[in-house]
């Protein structure tokens, strides 16, 4: 049975809850700053100070933007309508001593141009003791036609970034977002919570079919498909446990008919019963390793920590003793989650093969990314790219032959890979370009 916890809701409710509170505090924020934050105060300037930076120099400001003076073929446009746009011009005028018509005031009314701006800027105005009636409100253009048909025209100078208020409002919003990033972070932890222990649970299952049940609580499709996961999990290991004792069957049920037959080539003509024999032997031979293959296979074993350079140099220093040329590479420790004695086998038929075929083994261990990497040299003839995947074959073998002497009969490497792959990795034979061959086997830590 898998195990299932409390749902807590559909997935769908709590994304949709979760939206909705963000853009409910999204527009709290947003109408705390429009009650509480001052509302900004345009640049503003008088018409005295206009009128001086025509004459020249430009007065200078420690609250607003400075006056620039440039010269310009056209007049600048648009021109400014409204009520107070012939005073103003005709102030200016009577001011420089010129003609009205000489006069183009240009501006964009803009954010800040209605009445209750104005009406603070008299306001302050008269605090400041200041009485003059006209002034103008950034941005604006002020031109004078000259008597070479050219303009000069007074402006402020063009703002570069952000000015006071729109840092205020900047950073509000960034306190805002920074107070809200814990509840987001929660909350986003909270639902990939159970999707990451999906996730760690097939990787898992790669590793070791016969991994526990997933144990997950989260939302409704959360724990359906838990239960979904689970239930593939355990038809997956039936199937594969179905099979193999299948194989494992008829293996064994083959040794009755065999003796039979070995208790019937006694009546069979002298020169026929070696090859009988021998072809006997060998079909026991097959029958015996498929039965110790579907054993080990079958066999539960328990996966402990284990350091691969070690495990390697005790089965070197083994193959030594009978005289086999082995060595292994000083590397640095690698530890994993392992059957010891899959594993063992494992390096055993890749070291086995190495001395038969390539007259000796050098192996080496090191970590690469999230992986242990274990790879077996030889100087053997290598092997046809075209083989490299059908070697791992269950009984094939490139050399025809079934004798001892030449190398089994080709469950060795089936082994290997079978290893490999129940421990989440898998296993390739590589020719080196200088000649020889080097298996790689790839091992999750």
């Amino acid at each position: 049975m898998f195990g299932r916890g409390r749902p807590t809701g559909s997935l769908f409710v709590q994304v949709l809850t979760f939206t909705g509170f963000t853009l409910v505090a999204a527009q709290a924020i947003s109408l705390i700053l429009l009650f509480n934050l001052p509302p900004p105060t345009p640049d503003f300037y008088r018409l005295s100070e206009i009128d001086q930076a025509f004459r020249g120099p430009a007065p200078t400001f420690t609250d607003r933007r400075p006056l620039e003076v440039r010269t310009q073929a056209d007049a600048p446009r648009p021109a400014m309508e409204g009520r107070q746009a012939p005073r103003i011009r005709a102030a200016v005028a009577q001011e420089l001593g010129i003609a009205v018509d000489r006069v183009v005031i240009s501006g964009d009314p803009g954010p800040f141009t209605d009445r209750r701006v104005i009406r603070t800027l008299r306001n302050r105005l008269a605090r400041e003791g200041l009485r003059e009636e006209h002034f103008l409100i950034d941005p604006f253009q002020v031109g004078v036609r000259r008597t070479d048909g050219r303009w000069t025209v007074v402006r402020p100078q063009r703002a570069f970034g952000l000015n006071a208020w729109q840092r205020g409002i900047l950073l509000w919003f960034v306190l805002a977002g920074l107070a809200m990033a814990p509840i987001a972070w929660i909350f986003a932890r909270r639902l990939s919570a159970p999707i990451r222990a999906l996730a760690n649970a097939a990787e898992r299952l790669g590793r070791d079919p016969r991994a526990p049940p997933l144990q997950i609580s989260g939302s409704a499709e959360i724990t359906v498909a838990a239960a979904a996961f689970n239930d593939m999990q355990g038809r997956l290991r039936r199937y594969v446990e179905d099979r193999t004792a299948m194989v494992g069957s008829i293996a064994h049920d083959l040794r009755t008919p065999l003796t039979r037959l070995r208790f019937r080539i006694e009546s069979a003509p002298e020169e026929l019963r070696p090859k009988m024999n021998a072809d006997i032997d060998q079909m026991e031979e097959m029958i015996s390793a498929t039965l110790a293959f579907v054993r080990d296979a079958t066999r539960p074993g328990e996966r402990t920590p284990l350091e691969l350079s070690s495990l390697l140099e005790s089965l070197c220093d083994e193959m030594a003793e009978t005289g086999a040329e082995t060595a292994v590479e000083r590397n640095d420790k690698v530890v994993l989650e392992g059957d010891p004695m899959a594993l063992r086998r494992l390096f055993s038929n890749l070291l086995e093969n190495a001395v038969k075929f390539g007259g000796g083994a050098r192996a080496r261990v090191y970590q690469e990314g999230v992986h242990a990497v274990v790879e077996i040299d030889d100087d053997g003839p290598g092997i046809p790219p075209a083989d490299a995947e059908r070697v791992f074959e269950p009984f094939y073998r490139r050399e025809p032959s079934r004798s001892r002497q030449t190398g089994g009969i080709g469950l060795g490497l089936a082994v290997v890979r079978s290893i490999a792959r129940g421990h989440g990795g898998d296993v390739a034979l590589l020719n080196r370009s200088g000649g020889g061959l080097t298996a790689r086997v790839l091992l999750p830590l």
